[in-house]
């Protein structure tokens, strides 16, 4: 009996050293954490309980029969972060470099099942060089099978995905379906096809760093959400995350403790620039809004002009989407739409109520954005917008303009609550433009056309760039003090929280993609 149990312990600490100690000493030297490091630092102490430490590949071509490891290059398991249950995989670039083979995928898949099954996160920590290619197309298969269940899972639970390293070809495109993706600088890449098939196939030199690293793809192509400066501070930046959101889709956010008292924010009374062509920082009035230190960006450096992400106010739990000022005067474009549709759209799957904060003088015109599909892009946007059913509330603190203001959460394609500071304007288009048009034959015969040009301007500017003519009609049901916004805020979305919309049956709706 005693050698069955030391046989146990053998084959655990055997399983436990991955691909064995030079492979662990080698991922060091890369600035990396192993596989099971990485869990360690992830989950509550002791709560992590592995499945298939002992699952080996079955592949006997190209000498693998002679090459064996417990566990076959993934770690996968259960635990708990802060108390909350949490389904994980964690690959272990030691072994084969992180390769799928057809067992691993089916540790993947079984994770991914029992966490759907049972309405809870599950979080990947991606570090694979693609698929086992000594295994062909039934690694290919167990890619396919993976995506299959993300698909599935989406909208069901959160699901977030950390890039550790390499992350290429198929590997790619588990963590693009997922919820939220974090890179490492300069230990991580992701890309469809390496550098080395790029200049054969197109003749251009560019590194692996420069083709998909953190960096890139958190400013270029908007594919990761968080460029992390290392790994611990990725980890953390998961741990932040998830304590925004709820278990599954059926579940609410957890709310923090919050003690009542002077929710006043006079700041927000001299944010506003007298001049309206003046930018600010909208994170200066989040900062006001949300509850102390709460605000978590999401695609910083990406789409610049429009900010998202997760606050608390009053200790509840809200997703943010905020025009920019401060860069592109927070126009809407490509980008911009793409970054705040789906932002909303996971934000309504998990039931975080919505505010947005709203400064848009419209899209950004050009031949570039209308040939790229301006048109389509922006339509997302509106559809995001239009289909959520969580509590929605718009503060339109200064600029209003045309079809971006129908697009940001107005009051017309469902908005619960629409306020409006002193200094909103809310019109077609600028005065400037508006006067061209509306009095361009008076402004043409005049004498002193510029003094004229001023006077229509400022005519027109009278007349609607203010809030109240929206007020008139209810498509903004206040005009507030921008220092009660956060007061107004508290009450209102208290107000909403038992919101019940019934939709029309369908299987989905078909969102222009």
């Amino acid at each position: 009996m005693k050698d069955k149990f030391q046989l146990l312990k053998d084959r655990t600490a055997l399983a436990m050293l991955g691909g064995g100690a030079a492979r662990i000493e080698s991922q060091h030297k890369k600035g990396k954490l192993t596989a099971r490091e990485r869990l360690l630092f992830l989950l509550d102490e002791g709560s992590f309980q592995e499945i298939g430490m002992f699952v080996s590949h079955r592949s006997t071509d190209f000498g693998m029969e002679k090459e064996k490891y417990p566990g076959d290059g993934v770690v996968t398991g259960y635990g708990t972060i802060n108390g909350r249950a949490v389904y994980v995989f964690s690959q272990d670039f030691t072994v084969f470099g992180g390769s799928l083979s057809e067992t691993y995928a089916e540790k993947i898949c079984k994770i991914m099942d029992l966490a759907l099954q049972n309405g809870v996160p599950i979080i990947g920590l991606n570090d694979s060089g693609g698929a086992r290619i000594q295994e062909g197309v039934v690694s290919l298969g167990g890619y396919a099978d993976i995506f299959y269940r993300n698909t599935l899972a989406s909208g069901v639970i959160p699901q977030i995905s950390a890039i550790m390293g390499p992350s290429a070809g198929g590997a790619v495109y588990s963590p693009a379906i997922t919820d939220f993706t974090l890179m490492v600088k300069n230990t991580s890449y992701m890309f469809v096809t390496g550098p080395n098939v790029v200049k054969t196939v197109t003749h251009e030199a560019v590194t692996a760093e420069e083709l998909g690293g953190a960096d890139t793809h958190a400013s270029k192509s908007g594919v990761t959400h968080f460029a992390c400066e290392n790994e611990l501070e990725a980890i953390n930046k998961i741990k932040d995350l998830l304590s925004y959101m709820p278990q599954n889709c059926e579940d609410e956010p957890a709310r923090k403790e919050y003690q009542a008292k002077d929710e006043s924010r006079i700041k927000l009374n001299s944010i506003i620039p007298e001049n309206p062509s003046q930018p600010y920082d909208i994170r200066e009035v989040i900062q006001e809004l949300a509850d102390e230190k709460s605000f978590l960006e999401i695609h910083k450096d990406f789409a610049e002009n429009i900010v998202v992400g997760f606050a608390r106010i009053a200790g509840r739990s809200i997703g943010i989407v905020a025009n920019q000022p401060a860069s592109l005067a927070g126009v809407l474009d490509i980008k911009a739409s793409i970054k705040g549709a789906r932002f909303v759209r996971f934000c309504d799957c998990f039931n975080i109520p919505l505010l947005v904060l709203e400064d848009v003088p419209g899209f950004l015109p050009g031949t570039d954005q209308e040939w790229n599909g301006i048109i389509t892009h922006g339509a997302k946007l509106l559809f995001a917008f239009s289909e959520a059913t969580v509590p929605r509330i718009t503060v339109i603190t200064r600029k209003a303009y045309g079809g971006a203001y129908c697009v940001m959460n107005s009051k017309h394609i469902g908005a619960d609550m629409n306020y409006a500071w002193p200094t909103a304007e809310i019109a077609v288009m600028g005065a400037k433009g508006a006067a061209e048009i509306i009095f361009k034959k008076e402004i043409t015969t005049a004498e002193d056309k510029q003094a004229k040009w001023l006077e229509k301007e400022k005519e027109y500017s009278d007349k609607f760039a203010n809030p109240y003519r929206a007020a008139e009609r209810g498509f903004v049901d206040e005009v507030i003090e921008p220092a009660q916004t956060r007061q107004k805020l508290i009450h209102a979305f208290k107000m909403l929280e038992n919101k019940v919309v019934n939709i029309p049956k369908k299987k989905h709706g078909n969102i222009p993609l």
